[in-house]
């Protein structure tokens, strides 16, 4: 792969991330269930949430240096600016309402972004390239360690919470696109790139299904998780 070609979804090198993905996702999980509990691998896992966090919020400080700067799009606003930081605290304290966030941020918001990536500019090894894989990357694979590797199920408090966690968060991001003629969150148009958005119809119509999409979804994600408790429990 060149380093001046530009990225194209479902080229070669967006197909070896979602090979990793699946590949690392496995791992984890392995690694989760056999050593999770261990000093070790806890101490592992908090020096890499603590590293991740650190390269994120220099690659947001970064952004926010002119001339790169630019308030109608710097700000940390997107919810994979906020997805980074929150995955890494939750590996490194497993407190609840992050690893919640984590769970459902992470396995399909995320998610939405390695399926349909909002990525335009050169392709791999090109260092925007890599920051957007890797931090995407970061967030599934910690969804996916916690949840299965180490067994942190949600439940419907936790659905609770990360709904009204994420409603604060699009009334801000709205409340601030208003103010600067921004577009944080895509609330105020879609992607330039493709997306489910796009099979949603025009705005400001497509927010209605996509709140509708995420508050089943996520209940769906739920739903399972509390049966089998309740079964174990029985």
């Amino acid at each position: 792969m060149s380093a001046g070609r530009e990225f194209t979804a479902y080229g070669a090198s967006h197909w070896v991330v979602l090979v990793l993905f699946a590949l690392g996702s496995v791992a984890l999980v392995v690694v989760g269930r056999r050593w999770g509990g261990t000093v070790t691998v806890r101490r592992v896992a908090q020096g890499l949430a603590a590293a991740v966090l650190l390269v994120h919020v220099a690659a947001q400080v970064y952004l926010m240096i002119p001339p790169r700067w630019n308030v109608t799009h710097s700000l940390p606003l997107q919810l994979s600016d906020l997805a980074g930081p929150v995955a890494a605290y939750a590996l490194w304290s497993s407190r609840r309402w992050a690893v919640s966030l984590a769970y459902y941020w992470g396995l399909t918001l995320n998610t939405q972004a390695l399926v349909t990536p909002v990525l335009r500019g050169p392709d791999f090894p090109d260092w925007e390239f890599v920051a957007f894989w890797v931090s995407h990357l970061f967030v599934g694979w910690v969804a996916v360690y916690l949840t299965w590797g180490l067994r942190m199920r949600p439940d419907w408090h936790s659905y609770r919470l990360a709904v009204a966690i994420t409603v604060c968060w699009a009334v801000v991001a709205q409340v601030v696109n208003l103010l600067v003629d921004g577009n944080y969150g895509y609330l105020n148009r879609k992607p330039v790139t493709g997306s489910l958005l796009d099979v949603l119809g025009p705005w400001p119509w497509y927010l209605i299904p996509v709140a509708v999409l995420v508050l089943v979804v996520w209940a769906l994600m739920t739903w399972p998780w509390t049966i089998a408790r309740r079964q174990t429990v029985s």
